[in-house]
Formats: C-alpha cells, structure tokens, sequence
C-alpha cells in the first residue's frame, strides 16, 4: 500500500507538471513545481504514506525560491525549517510507535496544545519585528502563517490529528496573502490545500475511530480470556 501510494503520488506529479506547464506557461516553472510537488505532497498525507516527507523535502526548496524573489522572508525562512522538521517527521513515522514501528493516529494532549498556542503567540510577536526590520511585504500575516505553519507541521510529525485544523486556518490566510502579492498559481495551490486538509481531517478521524473500536475490541477480549 505504501509503493502504491508513492507511485500515484508520482504519476499526480508528472501529469500535472505536463498539464500545468503547458497550459500555465506565464508562471514560472519554480512556481509550477511548487503546485506540482505540493499537492502530491499533502495527498499523500491525506493517505498516511510516508512518503509524504521526501517529497515535502523537494516542495520546501522550489517554495524557499519562490518567497525569496516575493520578499516574503518569513515563509523563505520557513521552508528550511521546514526541511529539518521534514526529516525528523520522516524518522518519526518510520520508528516513533511503540517498539520502534510506525505510530498511528493520536489527539495532541492538553499539555501539547498549550505548549503551541504559547510558541505561536511568542513567535509571532517577535518574528513581526524581525520582518519590519527586514521590510517584509506583509510583516504580520507572514509572521503568524510562518508561526501557525510550524506548530502544525510539529503536531503532523507526532501524528496528532490537530494538525489538521491548525493548517486549515493556515491555508485560508495563505489564500488571502498570495493572491494580494499576485502568485495566483500559489494561491490555488493552498485552494487545494484547504480542501486536501479537511479531506485529511475527515479520513484521519476516521481512521483514529477505526483505531479506537480495535482497542477497545481487544480490551474486551482480553478481559474475557481471563
């Protein structure tokens, strides 16, 4: 199932890579593989393949290229913490379960979320400065995409279903926030962001269901038996 979710993955890819360049051929090809390699990117979240992460890797440099020519410092920097955030969430998945397998499906505790909040609040303050003295073109929304981005690529890391709704706020500013800077492509690409992450939210709810009635299943079993 993972080798069949990598390579529909890759066709995705290759097939909008030869529609969208010839069709959108006034974007850039950057641009244009950022569309490319993001959407194949978060599908293959939706579907709980691991190999999201590699390809995430590849979306974060055509993206840290993008966001620099657009000024736009704060999702620049972003995408290289992103790269590092990438390989630990590969590992992660790999190995983070118990006995070193793969980890399923979790709610972020209370404690997580808190923790977060904090991060994203404190980030967003300081990194607001930081960009005013880099003369970023939109300072405060960068800052707190940038913040609001990061608490949720840390909560999809630990597979924690929150993620979801943090990216969902996410993507609805980065809507607004690139069509306002012109990068049209971009802004139906986290279009289809928003729907891939409430798609995303509505199968890993699902699944952490599923998960729950095994449990509770072989709970019962297990009483029984004794």
């Amino acid at each position: 199932m993972k080798r069949l979710d990598l390579w529909i993955g890759i066709a995705i890819g290759l097939g909008l890579i030869i529609a969208s360049w010839r069709r959108w051929a006034p974007y850039s090809l950057t641009e244009t593989l950022g569309f490319v390699t993001g959407a194949a990117c978060v599908y293959l979240v939706v579907r709980q393949s691991v190999w999201n992460f590699p390809l995430g890797v590849a979306n974060n440099i055509f993206f840290l290229i993008l966001f620099v020519d657009a000024r736009l410092y704060g999702d620049a920097g972003l995408q290289v913490v992103y790269v590092a955030l990438g390989f630990q969430g590969w590992y992660y998945w790999l190995y983070g379960g118990q006995n070193r397998k793969a980890p399923r499906i979790t709610h972020a505790s209370p404690r997580l979320l808190v923790a977060v909040g904090s991060l994203v609040v404190i980030g967003t303050a300081g990194l607001v400065l930081v960009l005013r003295a880099a003369r970023g073109s939109a300072p405060v929304m960068d800052a707190f995409t940038t913040m609001l981005s990061l608490a949720a690529q840390y909560l999809l890391n630990r597979k924690t279903i929150e993620n979801w709704l943090l990216w969902i706020v996410a993507d609805v500013i980065y809507i607004w926030l690139y069509i306002a800077r012109d990068l049209r492509l971009t802004a139906v690409l986290y279009f289809v962001f928003l729907c891939l992450c409430v798609a995303g939210f509505l199968n890993w709810l699902r699944s952490l269901k599923a998960q729950t009635t095994t449990a509770g299943d072989l709970s019962k079993e297990a009483a029984a038996s004794n």
